[in-house]
């Protein structure tokens, strides 16, 4: 192991210097993400603790199936906000204890100075990316069926009477489902061939079948038609897969970031076959996963620009600036998100916009930044 490390730091031509910056970036920011969930787990654990003793929930689920999830969502929603706060906050220390300035007239250049932060910024960039799109989406679910079974429990239904387009010929309709049976009432299922309908089925109940991923559809009827001739078909109970699933029927506000890459990818060119409307909410997402890594780049070069020069107040005055950097940089993403998925905003430049004028004041930032 000793020796993997030794190479990998002549690979990367990495100094004692460097390996000083990068143990300060990576300890000041899982020491400062660790004490952001505990805070949050106790604060949730107060909130919720009424909710858990009047459940059926055993201290198991709770731990496992809730505060582990619960944990993970946070990591991954936070992590990049600690990145920008932890550089801002060692950095500054670092100005102010008179460090930086004895580096840069040694003769090291600002670029060469940014090197450790740039490789530590590419790890957890990586990681990033790699949990926000495969990881972090199924404890995200997990995590939103604990709370819809033990703690938020009144469902909210997508309404009665839907239409459903599952692939560029075949339509659903359904009067009334419900959730917590996984069953619909009134079912038919029409094909087509160009404007002539060909097959149209009739049911009075069906259900999901969780174990084989079909459905169950009960007291059905089913028209063949082929030109003039017609044949009908009849049955108490058939088992048929569809491109439907019982998500399609939940509320959807609630459950961003609980899809993996590939999951969103197949979402997204069902969505667009259906055409529901629904398709700039799943592009937003995707975007949101992608992206992610160019903001911690972002943040990592804010801060250190901010930081970098001694100040009167110490750590504080770029700390506080940084915050505000930060939050600004959430708000104007939020925006995106509202002009994307209600304004009618193409998703592709909503999720870039805020990256895009923030790559541009980390350029300037470097640029005016005292070398």
């Amino acid at each position: 192991m000793k020796n993997l490390i030794q190479k990998l730091k002549k690979l990367l031509n990495i100094t004692q210097l460097d390996e000083f910056i990068i143990k300060k970036f990576l300890t000041t920011f899982f020491f400062g993400l660790t004490i952001f969930i505990i805070i949050i787990v106790i604060f949730d654990i107060s909130e919720k603790l009424d909710n858990f003793l009047k459940s059926t929930a055993t201290m198991h689920e709770i731990v496992v199936n809730y505060y582990l999830n619960f944990t993970l969502f946070y990591v991954s929603m936070l992590s990049p906000l600690v990145i920008f706060l932890a550089v801002i906050f060692f950095t500054a220390k670092m100005a102010n204890n008179t460090e930086i300035v004895p580096i840069l007239s040694s003769g090291v250049s600002y670029f060469r100075f940014l090197y450790p932060y740039f490789i530590t910024g590419a790890f957890l960039a990586v990681l990033s990316f790699v949990a926000n799109a495969y990881i972090i989406p199924p404890s995200t679910r997990a995590k939103l069926d604990f709370e819809h079974r033990y703690i938020d429990t009144k469902y909210e239904f997508k309404g009665q009477n839907k239409h459903f387009k599952l692939d560029n010929t075949t339509y659903a309709y359904i009067q009334s489902y419900s959730i917590k049976e996984n069953s619909g009432y009134k079912f038919s299922l029409e094909k087509f061939k160009g404007d002539s309908l060909y097959y149209k089925l009739v049911a009075y109940k069906i259900s999901w079948d969780s174990l084989k991923k079909v459905w169950k559809i009960e007291n059905y009827t089913i028209r063949h038609t082929n030109g003039l001739q017609e044949r009908m078909e009849s049955g108490s109970t058939i088992n048929m897969k569809l491109n439907l699933s019982p998500r399609d029927f939940e509320k959807q506000d609630d459950d961003r970031g609980s899809m993996t890459l590939p999951q969103l990818n197949k979402q997204i060119k069902l969505e667009a076959i259906r055409g529901t409307g629904n398709i700039s909410r799943y592009e937003m997402d995707r975007w949101r996963i992608i992206t992610t890594p160019v903001s911690v780049f972002i943040l990592v070069v804010i801060a250190v620009t901010l930081s970098s020069k001694k100040v009167r107040g110490g750590v504080g005055l770029p700390l506080g600036i940084g915050i505000g950097c930060s939050f600004a940089y959430i708000l104007l993403m939020q925006f995106a998100l509202i002009f994307s998925t209600k304004g009618g905003m193409p998703p592709f430049i909503a999720a870039w916009i805020p990256h895009i004028v923030f790559g541009s004041l980390a350029v300037y930032l470097y640029k005016i930044a005292p070398k």
